[in-house]
C-alpha cells in the first residue's frame, strides 16, 4: 500500500499512477459513482469479483489517502458505509472521460444503450461532472436501478 511518505516522484501522472495503477481503486469509485453501492458486501457483489483481501486492502488505501470516509451503519455495528470525500469527489470528471473513451472505442461498452447520458455528457462535461458531483455528495448515483434507468444527472 503507498502511503504518501512512499509516492515515488512527484510528477502529476506518477502521483496519479500510484494512487489508481490497479482497476480496484477506480472500480469501487464507479461503484459509488453509478451505482450507489456503500458497503463492502455490495463491492463484493460487482461483477468483476474483486477477491475479499484485495477489497479490504483497496478500501483501507482509499480511506487512507482521504478518497473515501468510512461511518458504522447506524442500524447494524458490523457493517460500515463508505463514502467520496471531497477529495474522492473531484475524481468524478475523471471517470466520466474514461466512460467517454470507453463509449467511443469499446464496440461492447455497456454504456454505449445509455445514449441520452452519453450525449448530455458530450454536450457539456463541466456541467454534467458538476451534476453528478452533487448527486453523489448528497447519497445518490447515476444509475441506481438495475434495470439502467437514471436520475437527474444522467437524465
Amino acid at each position: 500500500m503507498t502511503t504518501n511518505k512512499e509516492i515515488r516522484s512527484h510528477c502529476a501522472v506518477n502521483y496519479g499512477v500510484e494512487l489508481f495503477g490497479d482497476r480496484w481503486s477506480l472500480l469501487i469509485v464507479r461503484d459509488i459513482v453509478f451505482s450507489g453501492k456503500k458497503t463492502y458486501g455490495e463491492f463484493l457483489k460487482s461483477e468483476e469479483r474483486i477477491a475479499t483481501n484485495v477489497l479490504a486492502s483497496r478500501l483501507a488505501f482509499l480511506e487512507d489517502q482521504g478518497i473515501l470516509s468510512r461511518t458504522p451503519s447506524p442500524d447494524d455495528g458490523r457493517k460500515d458505509f463508505y463514502f467520496l470525500t471531497e477529495k474522492g469527489l473531484d475524481l468524478i470528471p475523471i471517470v466520466l472521460n474514461i466512460v467517454l473513451w470507453s463509449a467511443q472505442h469499446d464496440p461492447k461498452s455497456n454504456v454505449r444503450h445509455q445514449k441520452k447520458f452519453i450525449a448530455r455528457l458530450l454536450q457539456n462535461p463541466v456541467q454534467m461532472s458538476d451534476e453528478v458531483r452533487t448527486l453523489v455528495r448528497n447519497g445518490g448515483c447515476i444509475f441506481p436501478n438495475a434495470d439502467g434507468t437514471t436520475r437527474d444527472a444522467a437524465g
